[in-house]
């Protein structure tokens, strides 16, 4: 039986960047659940150069557990490697490569047990899960999350492998990211009333999010268990206009929201969508030809701690972890919830690790992943 770190080995040796296609991969993972008697359905992308694997190994039955992990990994130009990012190298108890924590070492150790499940007369099914561009704004998960959603047999509950050094983590929060793009008129920057300048009409709207983000502030509850502990609201890039004398044609900004669970993100995008109407028509009254576009980049869901959630008592139990976590990283996790899946996040590695050159997951972190795999199968078992 293959370990976890083989499977690790082959699995970083895949460049996934998102970039990049991650068929490859897809392949050789359907080929081998398949071989082990899972029934497999790939939803691809839009334009077919990527897709999600969802795979059910043991009966047709509602009541499975879901171990979802992205394939996708960040890229590492720029990064100071110490040995090949796409080869796994061992040092002092430590697997490197890109994707070793973030998060490959839960999709190997899911492969390493897939045997075992296979072999072990489950009473209620695995679900993997394995989905493209998560690193990208969890682009590709929302549809195989529909399908699973809409066709049965239903899980139970999903456990999202995010590195968390197999510690339960029941809430984060969202992601809503967009550009921003305002056209307007030139004119000589004396004669402001012959043009409508981009770029001032740009910053109205950009102070219209600091104003936003302190009152994210301001109404957080004082016992969040977030660092920090409201939701953000950030600029992150901006740029526009020819010259300082020249009111500007064109401005746009990039701005990306983390909203807490308990703040109405959709809500922050409708009234952002709404300030920008309102500047819009104020500068047609000049330049009837201006307009402001809004791309939304990215939208993920926070996920919500659950009263008595199934995936929360699962993850305790397999782990004995009882202690509150929340995390400030979003993950696919959201996306499930909202989805009517009871869901935590739980896997192994460290989030420090993640995105940085020489990435790595300790072998310990494998060790500790693959004994919680083995008491998720006597569960489905019993």
């Amino acid at each position: 039986m293959r370990t976890a770190t083989d499977w690790l080995a082959e699995l970083v040796s895949f460049d996934t960047t998102s970039r990049n296609s991650n068929l490859a991969l897809i392949d050789r993972v359907e080929a081998y659940l398949a071989s082990l008697g899972a029934v497999c359905h790939r939803i691809a992308s839009p334009d077919g150069k990527k897709a999600n694997l969802h795979a059910v190994l043991g009966p047709n039955v509602d009541g499975g557990v879901v171990l979802s992990g992205h394939t996708d990994v960040v890229p590492v130009d720029g990064q100071d490697w110490s040995s090949d990012p796409f080869t796994l190298t061992e040092r002092d108890g430590k697997l490197y490569a890109r994707g070793s924590c973030d998060m490959k070492g839960f999709i190997a150790c899911a492969l390493a047990q897939a045997p075992s499940f296979a072999k072990a007369g489950l009473k209620r099914p695995v679900h993997f899960a394995f989905s493209y561009d998560e690193e990208v704004g969890c682009l590709g998960a929302p549809d195989m999350i529909a399908q699973m959603a809409g066709n049965t047999p239903r899980p139970s509950c999903v456990i999202v492998g995010e590195p968390t050094e197999m510690a339960v983590v029941t809430g984060h929060k969202g992601l809503f990211s967009v550009r921003v793009e305002v056209f307007g008129k030139e004119a000589h920057s004396s004669l402001v009333e012959d043009g409508a300048c981009a770029a001032t009409n740009a910053v109205r709207l950009m102070n219209w999010i600091v104003e936003e983000a302190d009152t994210l502030k301001a109404k957080a509850p004082s016992d969040s268990p977030f660092n920090p502990p409201y939701g953000t609201m950030t600029i992150g890039q901006m740029g526009g206009g020819t010259a300082i004398n020249i009111l500007a044609r064109h401005a746009w900004f990039e701005s990306l929201m983390r909203p807490a669970p308990w703040d109405d993100g959709p809500g922050l995008g409708r009234r952002l969508a709404e300030r920008a109407r309102a500047l819009e028509a104020e500068m047609r009254k000049t330049a009837p030809d201006a307009k402001i576009t809004i791309q939304i980049l990215s939208d993920v869901p926070p996920l919500r701690p659950e009263e008595m959630g199934e995936a929360e008592a699962l993850a305790r139990a397999l782990t004995g972890d009882n202690s509150p976590r929340v995390v400030a990283y979003g993950t696919e996790g959201g996306q499930f919830q909202d989805a009517g899946f009871s869901t935590v996040i739980c896997g192994p590695g460290s989030i420090e690790q993640a995105h940085q050159a020489d990435e790595f997951v300790a072998i310990s972190e494998l060790d500790a992943c693959m004994a919680f795999l083995r008491k998720l199968e006597q569960r489905l078992s019993a």
